[in-house]
């Protein structure tokens, strides 16, 4: 946040133009002609100091030479940095303006910086006629600005998103971190359904949270060229004539279970986990389901493990080579899961 940032209050009406500091931790903000002071932490930048500017009438020279100290002092304040920041975590907010009129209410789209890195990014959105950059700036760390606000007529054309980022310190030493792109599908349909936004860690109001990175990894959406699936059509012909069976009569049929292992379809908050702790809760799944299973002759699991890196996927093979042979593997419908998933018959 800056001298001359254009800021709206999160737990009150109002806002206007930061005019100085008090401290680290309080800005004065003149609303109405009256100066106020205000924690920085209840205030979000919705029009940097740049644009504000151009947008004010022309000062008197010794307020503009004024202001100008100010500023120098102020980009000097050390920024808070905060245990675990140094591991990125980043994500898009969306709430609704009016929440008691959801049907015709517009949205408000805010980025979160939940690290201690400063964040150039680029936030985008695919039209007809190709991608469109919203927004372009930067975050300081361990704050969230506003991005946009847009009407139920602009939904559609926020199906998919784009974020993409730098990240980098300021007057210190850091450890370099790869530029990250990030392009995901929103499920606009939520935007309609008041249980869809839910209590959150970053805003006092409820909200639709869409995870950008966390802790360094940066989340990744399927993207399956015609070469690919050509591929992978012809690899599951294959295992499916490898691993068939002469068909034997069932005394029973048994629902197929399908198991998302998935993180955040695991835990609300992955906040403190390492990469190693999510893939050990996941394998725990995994074994948790398998051992109830064990016993079930002719049940049939879909572990839904999304194509990634294949880590997890590796560990299951692993895990059904070493610890389960009592079972028929293959992977799973391609139609209904993608790549990503494998299903296991118990003998």
């Amino acid at each position: 946040m800056k001298i001359g940032d254009k800021v709206r209050f999160l737990n009150a009406t109002g806002g206007g133009i930061v005019k100085g500091f008090q401290g680290k931790d309080i800005a004065i903000v003149e609303d109405d002609g009256f100066d106020t002071p205000v924690l920085i932490c209840e205030c979000v930048v919705i029009q940097p100091a740049n644009e504000a500017q151009v947008r004010q009438s022309v000062k008197p020279a010794a307020q503009v030479v004024q202001l100008t100290a100010e500023k120098v002092v102020e980009e000097k304040v050390e920024v808070k940095e905060t245990k675990g920041g140094d591991r990125i975590t980043v994500c898009l907010a969306f709430l609704p303006i009016d929440i008691k009129s959801l049907n015709s209410t517009g949205y408000e789209c805010y980025l979160v910086n939940d690290s201690n890195y400063f964040l150039a990014y680029t936030y985008m959105y695919r039209t007809a006629d190709g991608w469109v950059a919203q927004a372009t700036g930067e975050i300081e760390p361990n704050t969230k600005i506003f991005i946009e606000e847009f009407g139920k007529a602009d939904l559609n054309d926020r199906e998919r998103i784009c974020l993409q980022f730098v990240s980098y310190k300021k007057d210190k030493p850091f450890d370099l971190k790869n530029p990250c792109s990030v392009d995901m599908r929103i499920d606009t349909v939520k935007f309609y359904k008041l249980h869809s936004f839910r209590e959150n860690d970053f805003f006092d109001d409820d909200a639709i949270i869409y995870y950008v990175m966390r802790r360094d990894l940066p989340e990744r959406e399927l993207v399956v060229s015609p070469q690919e699936l050509e591929q992978a059509m012809r690899e599951k012909d294959r295992s499916e004539q490898r691993t068939k069976q002469p068909a034997k009569k069932s005394t029973k049929h048994l629902p197929v279970i399908e198991v998302d292992l998935h993180i955040n379809e695991l835990l609300d908050s992955t906040a403190g986990l390492s990469a190693k702790d999510i893939l050990d809760y996941q394998i725990e799944t995994f074994r948790r389901y398998m051992d109830e299973n064990k016993n079930n002759k002719g049940q049939k699991i879909v572990f839904i493990h999304g194509k990634g890196d294949g880590v997890l996927k590796s560990a299951i093979m692993k895990d059904l080579k070493d610890r389960y042979k009592n079972v028929y593997y293959q992977d799973a419908s391609f139609k209904e899961y993608g790549f990503g998933a494998t299903m296991i018959t118990f003998k």
